[in-house]
């Protein structure tokens, strides 16, 4: 299931019981083998296609990532229809109400339109909120293991890649616009999730109130006080995310995209015949899509 899967139920010792028929995909403890090969297979994977994003002909790389947009998409809609299922349904986990459950659809519209709120948002997104789930782990799985521990990774390791090679393989870079759209967009969904907690008693995000055992968030005091400390964490974090995006483009003056500029365009990226430009400073031009 998203994020973190469902708990199956503990024998004495406190290992979940059913899982130990399952195999050891059925349950993926954090830097266990299974976590450490996904790490691995993830740093990998973003070398490779940084460097083929950058050195590919652009045309082709434009070509994959659509393809790759579209097969994630449709993906997406498979997975979030798979949690209504009776096999599958759990009010703690089906609601697509997590981070990474929005950030689902969010890559692959990036990767297919370029949009450059969809961008800027994967952007914070996928290497933060998203990152929880890839550096600490603690899933269990309890339908069909192969299946649900393919989905974790698809998920969580495209919302890391996504913006990897939107960012540092195309050069698209998020601008002091986007990083306030993200935040917005970060506090909405936030709104979303808690109302949903209170009609359903879920408590997705832990933004109802604070995890059962122990969890990092111990770290930043009670709820709801962790609230207020994640949200300037994220604030603070986000800046330096993208202060230095900013620093490279002052001598550089590379265009903006889209009509609120959250996103600089790479160089060599060229204004289409359905696209207009107008002049918003001395060495800068606003892209707009129609």
């Amino acid at each position: 299931m998203p994020e973190n899967g469902p708990l199956q139920p503990a024998r004495a010792d406190g290992i979940p019981g059913p899982l130990l028929a399952e195999g050891p995909l059925g349950h993926v403890p954090a830097y266990g083998t299974a976590h450490l090969s996904m790490l691995a297979l993830l740093v990998v994977a973003a070398v490779l296609l940084v460097r083929w994003a950058r050195r590919a002909e652009r045309a082709q790389v434009e070509r994959a990532l659509r393809i790759a947009g579209w097969v994630l998409l449709a993906n997406s809609v498979f997975w979030t229809a798979w949690g209504f299922m009776p096999w599958a349904w759990n009010l703690e986990e089906s609601l697509p109400l997590h981070y990474s459950d929005a950030l689902r659809f969010i890559v692959p519209i990036a990767l297919i339109t370029r949009a450059p709120w969809a961008i800027v948002v994967s952007w914070y997104w996928g290497l933060t909120l998203n990152m929880q789930s890839v550096l600490t782990p603690d899933v269990n799985y309890f339908v069909w293991v192969p299946l649900e521990f393919v989905e974790y990774w698809i998920a969580h390791l495209s919302g890391v890649l996504g913006p990897v090679v939107l960012v540092w393989g195309l050069r698209f870079r998020p601008t002091w616009r986007g990083y306030g759209l993200a935040y917005a967009a970060t506090v909405m969904w936030a709104m979303i999730a808690f109302t949903g907690n209170a009609l359903t008693g879920a408590n997705y995000g832990y933004l109802n109130r604070a995890p059962d055992g122990a969890s990092i968030l111990d770290l930043l005091g009670p709820w709801p006080q962790y609230l207020l400390v994640e949200a300037v964490l994220i604030a603070v974090v986000w800046a330096l995310m993208t202060l230095p995006w900013r620093l490279l483009d002052r001598p550089v003056g590379a265009p903006a995209r889209g009509r609120s500029s959250l996103v600089r365009g790479p160089q060599d990226a060229q204004p289409s015949s359905s696209t207009s430009a107008s002049r918003s400073g001395p060495s800068e031009s606003v892209i707009t899509r129609r």
